[in-house]
């Protein structure tokens, strides 16, 4: 038996035209699981799918409409016949912002798209794993959920949730088989992590200075943590969230 494998499995992946969401899809896909991208933008999401191949669909979808989550999952169930058995929840937002700066507008919108709609689409895609009795939830955090992180205030507001969210919700389903997990990815290369540092190379040499690797990560280096984490190796693995950050959390 390969562990590692997602043969069978059907994995819907919110945020997957670019970014950490396509390097999840294309790890996802390499290990035998077909994939469901979901994003705003239908072109950037028939690129991704041309890229991937016949194991890829896609739907354009803007996961900020909650209340439209259960028809999202139903679209995805008949793209492949089949309910997903994975759900990654990586669709994010970003605003490049100070606490005193953030209006509560933007601080609402930030929290919609990462906390209330991953709520809302966990709800939606979960009564169909807790009646199989199997399924994975993956819900993608950040080093703004443990370090403090000037002038991103809302967004690690959001990304510190996630982790109640993970261990809540893993208390709540893994006796019926379903696991739930996330990923605290570190400084990834990727459209969100540019915005972030655009325009601040003292930003971008401080993270450089603490990560022990000393380089930037890669889409797929989450990609493979996600597959671990969502494959029969990781079968007693749930609530917790594995940091995939080249050593930058114990950076001096």
């Amino acid at each position: 038996m390969n562990a590692f494998t997602l043969e069978s499995e059907v994995a819907l992946i919110t945020g997957g035209g670019s970014g950490l969401g396509l390097g999840i899809a294309r790890c996802f896909t390499a290990a035998g699981a077909k994939v469901i991208l979901v994003g705003r933008n239908g072109e950037t999401l028939q690129a991704a799918c041309a890229g991937i191949g016949p194991s890829s669909a896609w739907v354009a979808h803007d996961i900020a409409r909650l209340h439209d989550a259960e028809s999202l999952v139903a679209q995805a169930t008949k793209l492949f016949d089949q309910p997903p058995g994975i759900l990654v929840n990586n669709a994010g937002n970003h605003l490049k912002k100070s606490a005193l700066a953030t209006s509560p507008e933007e601080f609402d919108t930030i929290m919609r798209t990462h906390v209330a709609a991953g709520h809302a689409l966990t709800s939606a895609a979960l009564p169909e794993m807790l009646e199989r009795g199997r399924g994975s939830i993956l819900f993608i955090a950040s080093m703004a959920s443990y370090l403090g992180v000037p002038n991103v205030f809302a967004y690690s507001a959001a990304k510190t949730a996630v982790l109640g969210m993970v261990r809540a919700l893993a208390s709540e389903v893994s006796g019926r088989g379903v696991r739930v997990n996330a990923i605290a990815p570190g400084w990834i290369e990727s459209p969100m992590s540019r915005q972030a540092m655009s325009g601040d190379p003292q930003r971008e040499k401080k993270i450089l200075d603490r990560t022990f690797l000393g380089h930037f990560g890669q889409p797929e280096d989450v990609g493979w943590a996600a597959t671990y984490l969502c494959s029969p190796a990781a079968k007693f693995v749930t609530g917790t969230t594995l940091i995939v950050d080249g050593g930058a959390s114990i950076g001096f």
